[in-house]
């Protein structure tokens, strides 16, 4: 019954869950009956061929909902790893591609009991709608029911590619409001807030904008502009040569990546290994991230 109701809540339409389930629109119209019965609630209104939640259904659809994706995801873990646990983890999609996974083989080496997925998340979401152990947040460590642990704040510094430095050369701060700029449309501010710290008006801001860190990076390499990148998230271009740092100077903000855990989930096994090893982790990059190659002025040779 509650199959054929979570169905029919998602679709709008009897017709559409019985192709889903592949069940008669009949049998459908029992079961949702049926549960309508069972709980003296009417659940849907039904009108001109359609249906459509009542308000009282509304918030028991989106719990029912959660509930059988958490059994579902559960009946798929038992049947494959019946000795392990399993470990849902929301990620950033540049923070997880580029720094995460990479390191994931550790983790995975030390604790092979444990199945691991990612979804990927640029939006907020919450975590009683969706089965999620963990998630890497960058912002405040504000989330209501959760328990965040500090990971890591981020460390800007303007870069463009070798190329680009020859036909633009960078000699102070002042100079990079004279060449073309690259904006990460969630870091709307931080050109301004770079030029700011080095007392400097941000002058003329316009510029392309990217929704994600990888795409700007492939664009300051590109030769396109400078863009302000985190240092953890570049080296590999840096290694590369295809990006070089113009001025190593960096500014503290207020938000950082924290790993946030919904209360429920503190003491779960799973979710306190990967804690452990991902503080580890950060402690590398910490490390990493001490030695950089500059001048006493700021400006990278």
């Amino acid at each position: 019954m509650l199959v054929a109701f979570d169905s029919a809540a998602r679709t709008g339409s009897f017709t559409a869950a019985a192709n889903e389930l592949n069940l008669t629109q009949a049998a459908i119209s029992r079961q949702v009956r049926a549960l309508e019965d069972q709980l003296d609630v009417k659940l849907f209104h039904r009108a001109n061929k359609r249906i459509y939640l009542t308000e009282a259904s509304r918030r028991y659809a989106r719990e029912i909902h959660f509930a059988l994706k958490q059994i579902q995801a559960a009946s798929l873990y038992v049947k494959t790893n019946p000795q392990a646990g399993m470990l849902n983890i929301a990620i950033l999609p540049t923070f997880g591609n580029r720094w995460l996974i990479p390191r994931l083989p550790t983790f995975l080496a030390s604790n092979p009991e444990i199945t691991v997925n990612f979804v990927t998340k640029l939006s907020p979401f919450d975590f009683s709608s969706e089965a999620i152990h963990a998630a890497i947040h960058f912002g405040q460590a504000d989330w209501p029911d959760t328990e965040g642990t500090f990971l890591m704040h981020e460390e800007s510094v303007p870069v463009a590619s070798p190329s680009f430095l020859e036909e633009h050369p960078i000699t102070s701060a002042s100079d990079l409001k004279t060449i073309p700029l690259l904006h990460l449309t969630t870091r709307a501010n931080a050109w301004t807030d770079w030029f700011e710290a080095q007392g400097q008006t941000a002058g003329d801001r316009r510029g392309l904008l990217f929704e994600q860190f990888s795409a700007l990076a492939q664009a300051a390499a590109a030769g396109i502009g400078a863009a302000l990148l985190p240092k953890f998230l570049i080296n590999k271009e840096i290694e590369r040569g295809e990006l070089r740092i113009v001025i190593d100077r960096s500014v503290p903000t207020k938000s950082a990546y924290h790993l946030m855990v919904p209360l429920a989930c503190i003491d779960y096994a799973p979710v306190t290994a990967f804690r452990a090893w991902l503080l580890d982790q950060m402690g590398e990059t910490h490390n990493q991230l001490k030695a950089p190659d500059r001048q006493s002025d700021g400006i990278v040779k």
